[in-house]
Order: structure tokens, then sequence, then C-alpha cells
């Protein structure tokens, strides 16, 4: 989950490589890896298709247990609305979901209106709370 992630994370973040043209994309889902390499294309064994990956730095160091870097992936799953927009997610993103438009390296990124599928419900408005637009 996105919320999960610790900023220090991502603190040997010196590059996000993108798969595909994130303009057409809401949401991307991301999530830390356990990965053999600092650099490279990962490796991707779930449904759906990457999207992007984080490159480390040569400062990185690797798990002392497992001799793996810990590095950013950038997802989607078939049911995901870049594929189904009046499915699941029509309105609202999974947990781990973030507007693209907003991650860089060493920066988490956050939801925004347009990542959870449109303006503000009028409750969030009633209530002050409020999205960023971007």
């Amino acid at each position: 989950m996105s919320a999960l992630i610790d900023p220090a994370e991502l603190a040997h973040e010196t590059e996000l490589v993108w798969l595909e043209d994130t303009d057409a994309l809401d949401y991307v889902r991301q999530s830390m890896e356990r990965l053999p390499s600092r650099r490279g294309r990962p490796a991707y064994h779930r449904d759906g298709r990457m999207v992007g990956y984080a490159a480390l730095g040569p400062d990185a160091k690797a798990s002392r247990a497992s001799g793996t870097f810990r590095r950013r992936v950038f997802w989607l799953l078939p049911h995901d609305r870049d594929l189904q927009p009046d499915g699941l997610y029509a309105t609202g993103a999974p947990s781990e979901a973030v507007d693209p438009r907003t991650v860089a390296p060493t920066v988490k990124g956050y939801k925004t209106e347009r990542s959870e599928g449109g303006p503000a419900s009028p409750a969030m408005m009633e209530l002050g709370i409020t999205l960023p637009k971007a």
C-alpha cells in the first residue's frame, strides 16, 4: 500500500522509468519490491502489467540477509480504470494507488481528485475536505 511506504525507503532513487505514457492514466498502483539489482527493468510476476519502476543510485545498499534491493514498481491490474472505466474503480482508487503526476524520484506521490475518479463528492465539499487537482 502506498500509505505504508516509508519516504526513507525512497532516499536512493535516482530515476523513475515509465514503460508507457502516464498522461492517460488517472492512477497507478505502487509497491516496494525486493529486486536483485539497483537498476534495469525488473521481472513482473502478477496479473496485469508493470507501467514503471524506480532505479537506485550506487549508494543504495543491498539487504544483508537477502542481497536484494527495495525498489518501487508501478503497475495496474486488468480490472483497473484504464481498461474498465465503468468497472470497480469507476470512482475511487485502490489503497496503493497514486496519481502518476505526483510521483518523482524520492517522492512517494499521493491521490488526487483525478486519481479518485472525479471531483470531490458533495459530502466531502460540505466537510471542507479537498484533494489536490493535479
